[in-house]
C-alpha cells in the first residue's frame, strides 16, 4: 500500500498510539484522516497538529461502543473521501476488575473493534469494481492477548478475541482483495500504560511504535508484533504445558 495520498480512519486517535499514528500518516503524505476519540480536548489537539503536518482532517468525538453511532460516522467518511486504510485502535485498560469495569473493558476492546470494522468492510464491498484503491483493515490487539494474565484478565481476553478474529478474518478478506493486519503491541506510552503499577520491559515511545504499524500495514504483515524480544517470551509461554505457566505467572505481583 503506499502512503502518499491515501485516506485513513483511525479510531481512539485523541492519546497514546492513535495519536502517533494519525501524526505519522499526517506527516508522511496521507491525503485525508477521519479520527475519532471521546476526549473532545484531546482530539482537537491531535486534529490541529495533524493540520499543520499538512493533512486534510476530520475529527468526530465519539465512543466506539455505540454501533450505531460508528456505522453512521464510517458512512459519513466514505461519502467524503473513500476510505483506503481503517485502523481500529481504540481502546481501554480495566485498572480495578470490577464488574462494571470489566463490560466496559469489553464493550470497548471487542465491541468497538467490531463497531469499526463491519460498516469499514460494507463500506469496501459496495465500491464499484472499477476503482482500484487499495483497502485495508488494521485492529490493535496486544501482546496480552497472547495468554490470559492473572494481573489484567478482562484486558488480556478482549485483546486475545481481537487478535483472533482478525487472524481468522485475514484469509477469508484476502479473497476480496481486502488486506488485514493485526497489531500486538508490547508497553506502548499511553493513558493505559500510565496508569500501569507493573514492570514494563521494552517499553516503547508512542510514536516509534507508530512506525513501526504503519510499515508494517504497508507491508501487508498479518501480524505486527513488536518488539521481538517480548514476543518471544510471551509466545513461549503461550505454548507452556498450563502447569508452567501457572506457575510462572503465579509469581507476578498483584496489581496496585
Amino acid at each position: 500500500m503506499m502512503m502518499k495520498n491515501i485516506n485513513v480512519l483511525i479510531t481512539g486517535a485523541s492519546s497514546g498510539i492513535g495519536e502517533a499514528l494519525a501524526e505519522y500518516y499526517a506527516a508522511n503524505g496521507a491525503a485525508r484522516l477521519f479520527i475519532c476519540g471521546r476526549n473532545a480536548k484531546r482530539l482537537e489537539k491531535v486534529r490541529a497538529s495533524c493540520v499543520a503536518l499538512g493533512a486534510e482532517v476530520f475529527a468526530e468525538v465519539l465512543d466506539v461502543a455505540d454501533s450505531k453511532a460508528m456505522a453512521e460516522w464510517v458512512v459519513r467518511c466514505n461519502d467524503i473521501a473513500p476510505l483506503n486504510l481503517a485502523i481500529a485502535n481504540a481502546g481501554t485498560g480495566t485498572v480495578n476488575e470490577t464488574d462494571d469495569s470489566i463490560r466496559n473493558t469489553f464493550a470497548t476492546n471487542v465491541n468497538g473493534v467490531i463497531n469499526t470494522v463491519l460498516p469499514v468492510l460494507q463500506a469496501y464491498r459496495a465500491r464499484p469494481a472499477q476503482y482500484a484503491e487499495d483497502k485495508a483493515v488494521a485492529v490493535v490487539s496486544s501482546m496480552a492477548g497472547y495468554h490470559g494474565l492473572p494481573t489484567c484478565p478482562a484486558y488480556s481476553a478482549s485483546k486475545a478475541c481481537v487478535k483472533a478474529w482478525g487472524e481468522a478474518l485475514r484469509p477469508v478478506l484476502k479473497r476480496e482483495g481486502i488486506r488485514m493486519s493485526v497489531i500486538c503491541p508490547g508497553f506502548v506510552r499511553s493513558r493505559i500504560t500510565d496508569q500501569n503499577t507493573c514492570p514494563m520491559p521494552f517499553f516503547m515511545e508512542a510514536p516509534q511504535a507508530a512506525k513501526i504499524i504503519a510499515e508494517g500495514i504497508k507491508a501487508n504483515k498479518g501480524i505486527i508484533a513488536f518488539p521481538w524480544p517480548l514476543r518471544f517470551v510471551v509466545w513461549l509461554v503461550s505454548v507452556l504445558p498450563n502447569c508452567v505457566s501457572d506457575l510462572l505467572y503465579g509469581r507476578l505481583p498483584p496489581k496496585a
